[in-house]
């Protein structure tokens, strides 16, 4: 577990950089603009993945001085796991594109990078304007845990009370891992997914989503990058096994880790005034 003490103004937090290099540097760019640096800009993890450039984006990161929290993507890669181990059930599509992006990035990224991964805290704290804020990946008794908008509230409850055993009291949990952005609230604590930037959230638009969070008000924002051109570089990686396809269609190329509210019918994918955005 990492303190990182008291912090004043807002934090930017995003989440599954995804390997994507342009939608990184838009984010680092987001926080340039609005002055946010250092221990104010955190990352829920899962820097590597689904597309073309891991080495680079790890970089990128890093170079930013933002505080990153373990995924299930830096602790296989820094453990030299065979699989991602992000927590799909096995023969789901989801299970088998892994194999694909999960070899490359393997392959890809260096001794130092893992390094760096294997050094990363699994929990953040710090105080934000009179609130005490923990950042973790997935879930605490299960780093890819899948905790949806739409999950039950004993599930939150569960991995509360387990974060409460590692650090004692919180009143805000900023998470990631499923790569849609919401907020709940589980008792007397605010659960906050900020989405992932590397990847849209199955809505039909290749904007990607990050967080703004003062500790009282959250603002989601939409973060425009060049999808093209990391389609085009997932393209030339052979990294073809449809992540490419949804950066640009804003559909995820498989459905089968979603919950049955959060999936989108063909026919409204399909429609007309789902226009990419």
């Amino acid at each position: 577990m990492q303190d990182l003490g008291r912090l004043d103004g807002p934090v930017l937090v995003f989440g599954g950089p995804y390997s994507n290099l342009q939608a990184t540097e838009a984010v680092l760019k987001e926080a340039k603009v609005r002055g946010i640096s250092g221990r104010n800009l955190i990352c829920t993890g899962d820097v590597v993945a689904y597309c073309g450039q891991p080495a680079e984006t790890v970089a990128a990161v890093r170079d930013s001085g933002a505080v990153v929290v373990a995924g299930n993507c830096e602790l296989q890669l820094a453990s030299g796991a065979a699989d991602c181990g992000c927590g799909f059930e096995e023969g789901t599509v989801c299970d088998l594109l892994s194999a694909g992006w999960y070899g490359f990035a393997a392959q890809q990224v260096d001794d130092a990078a893992r390094g760096w991964m294997a050094a990363l805290p699994e929990i953040v704290c710090f105080e934000l304007a009179g609130q005490r804020v923990a950042v973790i990946h997935g879930g605490v008794t299960d780093v890819a845990r899948f905790l949806w908008s739409t999950s039950p509230e004993a599930a939150f409850a569960e991995e509360i009370a387990a974060l409460k055993d590692k650090v004692g009291p919180v009143d805000v949990v900023l998470a990631g891992h499923c790569g849609i952005p919401f907020e709940r609230q589980i008792g007397t604590v605010r659960w906050i997914n900020a989405g992932v930037i590397g990847m849209p959230p199955h809505d039909g638009r290749q904007s990607t989503r990050f967080a703004i969070f003062d500790g009282q008000a959250l603002k989601i924002c939409g973060l425009a990058y060049d999808a093209g051109q990391a389609f085009a570089i997932m393209q030339e990686a052979a990294l073809t096994q449809g992540y490419h396809e949804g950066l640009v269609s804003g559909y995820w190329p498989s459905e089968d880790v979603l919950p049955e509210d959060l999936r989108v019918p063909l026919y409204e994918r399909l429609s007309p005034s789902r226009a990419s955005g």
